[in-house]
């Protein structure tokens, strides 16, 4: 778990930052419309008339605000001035479907709502009467201007009375890669603790800038990047949206010296950059697997190796993070400052010795360094933790991981699920889709797992070509696999097709992948 315990809320650490590093450029947001910049001094007064205008609305202490926004200077006003309200936001993917808007709104009973005005008429049909409130905005700049829709309140310049650390602030719904979204329960210390851990963990300094492409409403963008900002006084450049082919020249003009990604993102940056100068970032994380050839490629664009992390929405912090000399692509490192974390087997629950495959757990404190728990779900939140007498629990993560002879060092295997069987041996579809992203040809794939009468099961793949007017042959495919892969990790069918069913930050929905794909090549 996390060392000193400082039981800060995440608006005191905001407070602290304007008031040390006022003048300082805290956001520089870049849109279609141009680019605008403000210091820390500049967007607290945002933050307060913000603030001011949700109070209009009824928000109060324990209210919650739905948002469904895109990047935008908005999208962070809101957040901070729920902070300081002691209320609690919950951010959605913008292009949810009215369904999935019923269930959010639902299940979080929101005072007020706030979506783009030209995705009203979709987030309305799903909120139908549930909402009191709906704010349209234009998602630009304009938004938090004195005549913008957020701008007219009347300043709120402190935090509410009695706002305490372990108050709710969030609650962000899962991806639902592999199954419904789940509600993960997030307090003002999960804020400061996470604004505490990764800035200490790349040495952040004021001087620094991240850049943020990936959805804010995402935990990656908030945990990684804005909140470990606000700690150190250190800004962020904010895009509107991620595009791979604008992603170089953005971090070039925008002065970034720091960025997030996943493979997803950058193999897309590596395909649709184009020659440009390198750049010159002195840190970059980046999550789930990234084959070698993609690796050495990206960190010569970026001026730097990146630098692989592992972590969940539910551990808030990065769990681990490679230390490697020279920064590897194939291992999630070590346990991150004085994170505790174990590797047991996932039938018996006996530790995993060095070299097998076990689910990893991490110790924490709820609702400190680990998530308060699942929003109305205590049946699921009782069965990942396991409470020890001294206020820790262990979470267990569902993910396998494998610890390299020697101990310390982890490589991610993948979701327990993504785990096969074939004739009796273990492959890993996370690592063959990482691999079959490098044949020639090919932008990405996905594995996955299909009944055999004689393997048990046996990996199929669905590649995405880089030319779609000209896809590499199947028969090339599988005797490049045959060239670069185990006998058992061998695809043992293909599909050739458009694109791979994704989240919205870019993870592939493996489980509709089959579905929704043509029928299978076969070699």
């Amino acid at each position: 778990m996390t060392g000193t315990i400082h039981r800060r809320t995440f608006h005191e650490h905001w407070e602290a930052a304007v008031a040390e590093h006022g003048n300082r450029r805290f956001l520089v947001f870049h849109d279609d419309t141009g680019t605008v910049e403000y210091t820390y001094r500049e967007f607290d007064e945002i933050v307060a008339r913000t603030a001011g205008t949700l109070r209009r609305y009824g928000v109060r202490p324990g209210s919650s605000v739905h948002l469904a926004l895109r990047n935008s200077p908005a999208f962070v006003a809101l957040w901070l001035a729920v902070a300081r309200l002691g209320a609690w936001f919950v951010p959605v993917d913008p292009a949810s479907a009215p369904r999935d808007i019923a269930h959010q709104v639902r299940r979080t009973s929101p005072t007020v709502g706030v979506c783009a005005g030209a995705r009203a008429a979709v987030y309305r049909e799903g909120a139908g009467s549930a909402i009191g409130t709906v704010v349209e905005i234009g998602e630009t700049a304009a938004d938090v201007g004195p005549e913008g829709p957020l701008g007219a309140g009347e300043p709120v310049t402190g935090a509410a009375p009695g706002t305490r650390p372990s108050d709710r602030l969030a609650v962000m719904f899962t991806s639902g890669t592999t199954s419904e979204p789940k509600g993960v329960v997030l307090t003002q210390e999960n804020y400061s603790t996470v604004g505490e851990t990764m800035a200490a963990a790349v040495g952040l300094r004021p001087e620094h800038r991240w850049l943020v492409t990936l959805p804010l409403f995402h935990a990656n963008a908030q945990y990684y990047c804005f909140a470990p900002a606000i700690t150190a006084g250190a800004g962020v450049a904010l895009t509107g949206v991620f595009s791979a082919s604008r992603w170089v020249r953005q971090a070039h003009e925008l002065g970034a010296t720091h960025a997030s990604l996943f493979a997803a993102p950058i193999r897309m940056i590596l395909a649709r950059c184009g020659d440009r100068p390198p750049l010159t970032l002195e840190h970059v994380w980046f999550a789930q697997s990234l084959g070698q050839e993609h690796y050495e490629r990206f960190a010569q664009i970026a001026g730097c190796r990146p630098r692989q992390l592992y972590g969940l929405t539910e551990t808030v912090a990065a769990v681990t993070g490679d230390t490697s000399d020279p920064l590897r692509h194939d291992v999630i490192g070590e346990p991150l400052g004085d994170r505790e974390v174990d590797v047991v087997d996932r039938e018996d629950g006996r530790p995993s010795p060095p070299g097998t495959p076990g689910v990893l757990r991490v110790r924490g404190v709820r609702g400190v360094d680990l998530f308060e728990g699942y929003l109305d779900d205590a049946a699921t939140t009782e069965r990942c933790f396991t409470a020890h007498a001294d206020g820790t629990s262990w979470f267990t993560t569902g993910d396998l991981v494998v610890a390299e002879p020697g101990g310390g060092v982890f490589r991610f295997v993948g979701r327990a699920d993504d785990v096969i069987k074939v004739s009796g041996e273990n492959v890993s579809l996370t690592e063959v889709e990482a691999v079959l992203a490098q044949a020639p040809g090919v932008l990405e794939a996905a594995v996955v797992a299909h009944a055999d009468p004689v393997r048990d099961q046996v990996p199929v793949a669905y590649v995405v070509p880089r030319d779609l007017a000209s896809p590499p042959d199947t028969e090339t495919l599988a005797g490049w696999a045959r060239r670069n892969l185990s006998p058992a990790a061998r695809p043992r069918a293909w599909h050739v097709i458009d694109e791979l069913p994704r989240t919205s930050v870019g993870k592939v929905r493996r489980f509709r992948v089959a579905s929704d794909a043509p029928d299978v090549r076969r070699p």
